[in-house]
């Protein structure tokens, strides 16, 4: 049984009575806070369900876990030979998409933060920075070894709603090790509005707010929060047991005389210096009961996939007694959930970046020494439009447009100011039938306020000729220096012959070869070339078909691109989304074998398939999709040695 102690991070003041805190393992929003990093596993004991950071190899249950552990295996394979790797940081985001419904719960984001080690590069120089200084001020050395207590290993935090509505109980998990597991240690967890950084060539951060560094709270005459602005927590750690924790926002002093209507003000204000207008007060909540957990762990207690890495450069699989710590927080009974707390966007976040540091004494303007560099949270990915057909006919033909970066918990929403959408104007992607320009609108969630748009333009194609109705499934693929073309007809009797047609810039086109007609006189005919561009200058090429029918009529086919240079991209999938097809482009450096497993959201192998790749780039087509369910899928890509990893989307 692990001992409960009183070590929590993020939470208020505890000193009036009617704030309980809960020192020993409970399941909060489903998942377990019992400072054990193991899904499906509570307590000290198998227990299927609950939901956790990571998953221990061979487990089962239908609990989730929270942390994206791609590439795990091949960075702890790494560490035993390589001292300097394990010095470094890296961070991983959350499992997945942001704002996905999970287990009936919302889950916002997660991320997983390793701290540099050893000789660190992101710490404060002694005696040089406090809680209260404008950002700006901070002083960082090239590089300073620190005391064990204040070397901060790990980091841990996730955001998840306790149902899977946006007005359900916003909670805060997190997670946190250090090296030293004795004696007197002290925490900050500061949350910002802006994007800050740290720019370590520079030794200096940016990005910070405008109201001395800070972005302050502001309040009506009435005590609504009318802008949110940055938090910290404050703890103190005297040797075995949590002392004192405080929570405070960023503020003008002069606002302390008005009395806030979600939490309280609980009597301390420290900035820059004596007299500061800007700095932090504590607050409280408005009323009394639990809200919050916390509790270190036990010893030899799972580390999770990517081990642990000590201050002396030792690999553990396993955390000492007191090493990690675990707590939660509900954020929407403290006061600072923006759905209960703020008029505005539902999906509104309770900050953009954390800043996690370690001082040196109990006192809250107490020297800094350790820091996590800021890292983002809710940070989805916002719309990017393209299409394969950037010119169309001015009548008759059609384009298919999309988002190339697409999030499956996103509603996006298609309106065009001079086209016209003949396929349904919500999803990922749309079909038009005139050029025009298109807009994409992206909501985070439905009901969310408006988070992101883009606008593409589909220039019409001078001169062209609508194609008939037997035309159809105009193909490319570009492998080894040759670019294969296929397409088929449906009414053979009424092709003379094809003449292709090629362009460098997708506007100005050449003709370079004839396809004449091919037998059976009538009926549904496939069509193929393939002709050698290796030598050719540029990145893309473009083709397109004139087709001259038995009437000597002329038409033309839509455009289609092909990538012809993919260093900067190994492994690019696309179109993404799809339907029933996808081509998986690799640009291999040798001869060898591929293989492309696609899993499902359960993690269940789908499609394989197994080839030969050459030297260079190369295009292979998935076409038997059409079966497969709709909905988000992971491809892993293996060329050779290497392997790489991509989702994409299957729609109707």
């Amino acid at each position: 049984m692990k001992k409960a102690l009183h070590l929590v991070l993020f939470l208020l003041i505890i000193t009036s009575g009617g704030y309980a805190q809960i020192t020993s393992p409970v399941i909060r929003a489903n998942f377990g806070v019992d400072a054990d990093l193991r899904s499906n596993f509570f307590n000290g004991l198998v227990q299927s369900g609950n939901d956790d950071w990571f998953t221990l190899p061979g487990s089962v249950g239908t609990g989730k876990f929270v942390i994206d552990t791609t590439g795990a295996a091949a960075i702890t394979a790494r560490y035993p030979g390589d001292i300097p790797f394990r010095r470094t940081t890296f961070g991983k985001g959350m499992s997945y998409p942001p704002f996905s419904v999970v287990n009936n719960r919302l889950l916002l984001d997660a991320a997983f933060v390793r701290d540099f080690h050893g000789d660190d590069s992101t710490v404060f120089a002694s005696g040089a920075s406090k809680n209260g200084d404008n950002p700006a001020d901070w002083s960082c050395p090239v590089s300073q070894g620190i005391p064990d207590k204040n070397d901060i290993l790990d980091i841990m935090v996730h955001v998840r709603r306790a149902g899977p509505n946006l007005t359900d109980s916003l909670w805060m998990m997190g997670g946190m090790s250090l090296d030293n597991t004795t004696g007197d240690r002290y925490f900050d967890f500061e949350m910002y509005q802006t994007d800050i950084t740290y720019d370590r060539p520079a030794l200096k951060f940016t990005g910070y707010g405008p109201d001395a560094g800070h972005t302050s709270w502001q309040f009506d005459a009435a005590g609504n929060i009318i802008k949110a602005g940055d938090i910290i927590f404050s703890a103190e750690y005297q040797s075995s047991s949590l002392t004192f924790i405080e929570a405070r926002i960023w503020i003008d002093k002069a606002s302390t005389s008005i009395t806030p209507q979600a939490f309280d003000w609980s009597g301390q204000f420290d900035g820059a210096f004596s007299g500061a207008t800007y700095g932090y007060a504590s607050i409280q909540p408005k009323a009394g009961g639990t809200y919050y957990t916390g509790l270190q762990c036990a010893n030899n207690t799972w580390g999770g996939p990517f081990s642990i890495i000590l201050q002396n450069d030792a690999i553990a699989t396993d955390y000492s007694a007191k090493q990690y710590v675990e707590f939660s927080v509900n954020l929407t009974k403290l006061g600072l959930d923006p759905v209960t707390s703020l008029e505005g966007d539902p999906c509104g976040a309770p900050f953009r970046r954390l800043l996690v540091k370690t001082r040196a004494s109990a006192s809250f303007t107490a020297q800094l020494k350790d820091f996590v560099a800021p890292f983002a949270l809710f940070a989805v990915p916002k719309a990017d439009v393209q299409t394969t057909t950037p010119y169309l006919c001015a009548q008759g033909s059609v384009a298919e447009i999309h988002v190339a970066n697409p999030v499956s918990t996103s509603v996006y929403q298609w309106t065009t100011t001079n086209g016209n959408i003949i396929s349904s104007a919500t999803g990922p992607s749309i079909i038009v039938d005139t050029p025009g320009t298109y807009i994409v609108t992206q909501y985070l969630l439905s009901g969310c306020s408006v988070y992101a748009s883009d606008t593409i333009q589909v220039l019409p194609m001078p001169g062209c000729v609508i194609l008939p109705v037997d035309f159809i499934d105009f193909r490319g693929a570009y492998r080894n220096g040759v670019a294969q073309l296929n397409w088929k007809v449906m009414n053979n009797e009424s092709i003379q012959y094809f003449e292709i047609q090629r362009s460098v810039d997708g506007i100005n086109f050449m003709a370079v070869d004839r396809v004449d007609k091919q037998p059976p006189e009538e009926g549904a005919v496939d069509y193929s070339f393939r002709e050698n561009i290796g030598t050719l200058p540029g990145s893309r090429i473009y083709y397109r078909l004139l087709i001259v029918n038995a009437d000597h009529t002329i038409k033309y086919s839509h455009i289609i691109s092909l990538l012809l240079n993919a260093a900067n991209d190994k492994v690019i999938i696309f179109p993404n989304p799809a339907k029933d097809v996808i081509q998986v482009q690799v640009s291999a450096t040798i001869n060898t074998k591929m293989r492309i497993d696609l899993l499902d959201a359960s993690g269940k192998r789908v499609v394989t398939y197994s080839t030969s790749v050459q030297k260079g780039n190369n295009v292979v087509v998935l076409d038997d999709l059409a079966g497969k369910p709709r909905g988000v899928y992971l491809a892993i890509i293996y060329v050779g040695d290497e392997l790489y990893q991509q989702k994409i989307l299957l729609m109707k």
